[in-house]
């Protein structure tokens, strides 16, 4: 897709209409807001039980298997609505220590600290920016003609199979930069400084999923355990398919170090909305999503309540359509699938030379 050549003023003007959407918004935050986060985390609460329940207690497959969906839905539904937003300081404005981004620890391996650093600060300030963006194919994937082509890359199909199994260990050791260690560039007594939060977070996980919860199961203890370690491998392959969604489909573009130097407030709006992707679908499929199918509006605005983002959504498509800025939106499998194409497309040579990323 062609980037519009807007003006300084239009980008200026773009920025003020766009920055008068999140004043308003924010304006409105109340009591609404507080009672629907509440109640997101009653029903994981609620689904926990009852997934672990049927694991534990149940008799025979179906209790089984409804065990590992009601699981898996928590951990699904914990991660991307609670976790995820919470961790963005969405629901900061409430002082309320359980909901604070500060003090909150989802279920999953990474260290809320580590993602914040990694996730809130270098990825949404620097947005498919390459060399700098370390989210942009996660140091795993070429997924632009712009990147140089290495005989690594020819086994990305495969690689990104692994890491959609195992996504909540991929995210959990991101902020470490192990690469950086591994070639000498960090000290072994510097990665374990580093590692603490990592090791801390990760080692109380494992501890719960496939220790203490099957151990308080007696002797179903292995039906526990499987199931914990599948419900996991859901959680782990849909926040996967949602999050490279957000980025790395067809329409969604990457930026150079250059064309970024100079970026007014205005240009950062507009990077945001070029280098991500919606996902059309209902109510409870945005929910499954932690909103995240508001991708361009989460990239304008993470730290405003994600239940939002549906309310605002047509306003920021007319500002676009009004600046000529194109508004990336599409179904599931329709974006999914591009995604899929273009980590298999770029496994492989280009025609086009690779740009400099500065």
């Amino acid at each position: 897709m062609n980037r519009p050549d807007l003006s300084p003023e239009q980008l200026d003007a773009f920025r003020q209409e766009l920055d008068q959407l999140r004043a308003d918004t924010l304006a409105d935050l109340g009591e609404t807001d507080a009672r629907y986060i509440r109640r997101v985390r009653a029903a994981v609460q609620g689904s926990a039980i009852a997934g672990r329940g049927l694991l534990m207690f149940g008799v025979g497959p179906v209790s089984w298997i409804a065990g590992i969906a009601a699981l898996a839905h928590a951990k699904i539904l914990e991660n991307m609505e609670l976790g995820h937003n919470i961790l963005h300081g969405q629901y900061d404005w409430m002082n309320d220590p359980s909901l604070h981004s500060r003090t909150y620890s989802w279920d999953m391996a990474c260290a809320p600290e580590n993602w914040r650093k990694a996730h809130n600060i270098e990825h949404h300030n620097h947005t498919n920016i390459l060399g700098k963006d370390e989210d942009y194919g996660y140091g795993m994937f070429r997924l632009d003609p712009k990147q140089r082509w290495k005989p690594s890359y020819l086994i990305q199909p495969l690689s990104y199979l692994m890491l959609a199994a195992n996504f909540q260990w991929g995210i959990a050791i991101q902020d470490l930069k192990l690469g950086r260690w591994l070639k000498g560039r960090v000290s072994t007594r510097r990665m374990r400084v580093l590692a603490k939060p990592f090791l801390k977070k990760a080692g109380s996980q494992v501890f719960k999923d496939y220790v203490l919860f099957p151990a308080l199961a007696f002797w179903q203890f292995p039906r526990v355990l499987l199931g914990n370690l599948i419900a996991n491998g859901i959680r782990n392959v849909w926040t996967n398919a949602v999050i490279f969604c957000g980025h790395f489909t067809a329409d969604a573009q990457l930026f150079t170090i250059r064309e970024t130097r100079d970026e007014c407030r205005g240009g950062w709006y507009l990077r945001q909305i070029l280098g991500s992707s919606n996902l059309e679908g209902g109510r409870w499929f945005h929910m499954l999503t932690g909103n995240l199918s508001h991708q361009i509006e989460h990239h304008l605005f993470p730290d405003m309540p994600a239940r939002r983002y549906a309310e605002i959504a047509p306003k920021v498509r007319a500002i676009c359509e009004k600046y000529g800025v194109h508004y990336n939106t599409g179904g599931f499998w329709k974006q999914y699938g591009s995604v899929m194409w273009r980590i298999l497309r770029h496994a492989f040579p280009s025609k086009r030379q690779a740009a400099p990323a500065a």
